[in-house]
């Protein structure tokens, strides 16, 4: 975790929209990696100190506050509206909810940079230069003055542009990371990164993380260390060895008392040391007097070594 996360913000998450591209799926609800996209998002957000979700209310893998924009459907600014409502730290992070690849690094970055530099936003910006105001960081009454004028400009903020909001701010612009601001708009987005998800590089650490927001476990898996262990016990007793035995790694952490990563790797060393010594005794151990005996022609008859 970066120091950025140090920084107090609370989180708003747009998760309403008719998805038109997408059929009228209901999109934040829609698996990518096993995860819906909403708790992906979440997951990225994990230490706001109030994640506000704008939208239908349903299943999380976390807790979060409910809000709805008026009118229900009423586009982007009309949520932020709702939203911004129901938090009270002085940064606020907005989300869209169909980033299936933001990490909380970049969350880190926005919040960081929103600090540092005095601005009013610090926006997301995608490799074509474009802004994402819904990969951002705001100053919480900045953006609540805003959107009051706003509204009492046009007289409701039901289907205005984001841009009306962004061109009125004081904006720092972050460089995104590669796929940090891909949004799913259309199925073959969805395929897109499902696809990705499946790639070598990207799998055991999808799966991992999957496995976590499934149990409600919060920790850094030593992926490496429990992959060797695994390797060992394999290897070196017999292949169901491996699932059962970082099973019990797992186990002698949590009883360990916090069961951090390092109570997995302690347990995950001694599991490979005994594997190992399982495997050495494998090997044919000879009697010390024949380990020490000078070796025989093995051309003599039985007997003939003694002769002569």
């Amino acid at each position: 975790m970066t120091a950025y996360a140090a920084t107090a913000y609370d989180a708003i998450v747009l998760a309403g929209g008719a998805a038109k591209r997408l059929g009228g799926a209901d999109k934040p609800a829609v698996s990518v990696g096993g995860r819906a996209l909403l708790d992906r998002v979440l997951g990225a957000c994990r230490d706001a100190g109030r994640t506000v979700v704008v939208g239908g209310r349903r299943a999380t893998a976390r807790p979060v506050v409910w809000a709805r924009e008026e009118p229900p459907g009423g586009g982007p600014l009309a949520a932020l509206d709702a939203g911004v409502r129901q938090v009270g730290a002085d940064s606020v992070l907005v989300l869209s909810a169909d980033l299936p690849f933001l990490e909380e690094r970049t969350v880190h970055r926005l919040i960081g940079a929103l600090g540092t530099s005095g601005r009013e936003a610090a926006l997301l910006t995608d490799a074509g230069g474009r802004d994402q105001p819904l990969v951002a960081a705001y100053r919480t009454e900045p953006l609540r003055r805003e959107l009051a004028l706003l509204a009492t400009e046009y007289g409701t903020l039901a289907g205005l542009p984001l841009r009306l909001l962004t061109d009125e701010l004081d904006l720092a612009r972050i460089d995104a990371e590669p796929l940090a601001s891909f949004d799913c708009d259309t199925w073959e987005d969805i395929s897109a990164a499902r696809a990705r998800i499946r790639e070598h590089g990207n799998v055991l650490d999808e799966w991992i993380t999957a496995v976590k927001d499934e149990l409600g476990i919060e920790l850094d898996v030593p992926i490496g260390v429990l992959l060797d262990v695994a390797r060992d016990a394999a290897h070196g007793v017999a292949r169901p060895a491996a699932p059962l035995t970082t099973f019990l790694v797992g186990y002698a952490a949590a009883k360990a008392g916090d069961g951090g990563p390092e109570a997995v790797a302690e347990a995950a060393r001694k599991a490979a040391a005994l594997a190992v010594r399982w495997a050495d005794e494998a090997e044919p151990a000879l009697p010390r007097e024949a380990e020490q005996a000078p070796p025989q022609d093995k051309a003599a008859g039985p007997g003939q070594a003694d002769a002569g």
